[in-house]
């Protein structure tokens, strides 16, 4: 199967105007999207659409109405003229749990007559609001490591301002995963640096519940670390940046996979 578990280590480290570092453990999984109705009747703890001890839902991803991701994907490649064939999709995010999870990033990989045409990096905040940045290709490429950037566009943590430019180094998954976002201010100063790095492990329903055992609480603790450093930033200086709330999820296409 193409359907991946990962131990992986998410760390965040911030630079200027002060300096801050936190790390987590946790659980990853890349999805095979096609793979999701197989991996339901192989695996009795999961579930696709539906409540287990471990789910995928398609209301977590892209229009997040229960509309497929496959459709959602298929929209923004077609609204910007890319054609593709035989689509296949790989996502990157933290599965369900007992039928809560917080994804503050899913990278969805886009495949046509398997080669990589785009990627999909999907964002949220901890006010459940969603942004997602993709950067595609009609030309045919074949390396291991992409780099790319774009401007924020999205507001994430009330300590960073908006005047900001990611730069993405995302070197696809096999057996390992990595992925390093840096983000600059204005003045081109590197304010941080948050990358996901892990390995694969096996997956059947024996890997999948020692997982759970070692790492039981994983979107509680996810958020909870969030607003945890959110604490020691405020007490550090941190500049806060108030926003608008946003009313309906967006997307923007940032070139040049």
């Amino acid at each position: 199967m193409n359907t991946k578990l990962y131990s992986t280590t998410v760390t965040h480290e911030r630079f200027f105007n002060f300096k801050n570092k936190f790390k987590y453990f946790v659980l990853s999984m890349s999805f095979d999207y096609d793979e999701l109705p197989l991996l339901e009747k192989k695996i009795k703890i999961f579930s696709y659409n539906k409540f287990n001890i471990i789910s995928f839902n398609d209301q977590d991803h892209g229009f997040r109405d229960g509309r497929s991701l496959r459709k959602f994907i298929k929209q923004y490649l077609n609204k910007n003229n890319f054609k593709f064939e035989d689509l296949k999709i790989q996502i990157i995010c933290f599965p369900r749990i007992l039928g809560y999870v917080f994804n503050p990033l899913s990278i969805i990989y886009c495949y046509s007559n398997s080669n990589l045409m785009a990627i999909f990096y999907e964002v949220k905040n901890t006010s459940n609001e969603q942004h997602t940045y993709y950067f595609a290709t009609n030309k045919e490429k074949n390396i291991r490591e992409y780099i790319h950037q774009c401007n924020k566009n999205f507001y994430v943590s009330p300590f960073i301002g908006m005047k900001s430019l990611y730069k993405f180094r995302n070197t696809i998954p096999n057996n390992k995963m990595s992925l390093i976002i840096d983000l600059f201010d204005e003045n081109n100063n590197k304010i941080l640096r948050a990358s996901q790095h892990g390995k694969e492990i096996s997956l059947n329903s024996f890997t999948l519940l020692k997982q759970l055992i070692v790492n039981p609480f994983l979107t509680l603790k996810i958020i909870v670390g969030i607003l945890y450093e959110a604490f020691f930033i405020f007490f550090k200086g941190g500049k806060y940046y108030a926003r608008e709330k946003k009313i309906t999820d967006t997307v923007s296409f940032e070139g040049e996979l």
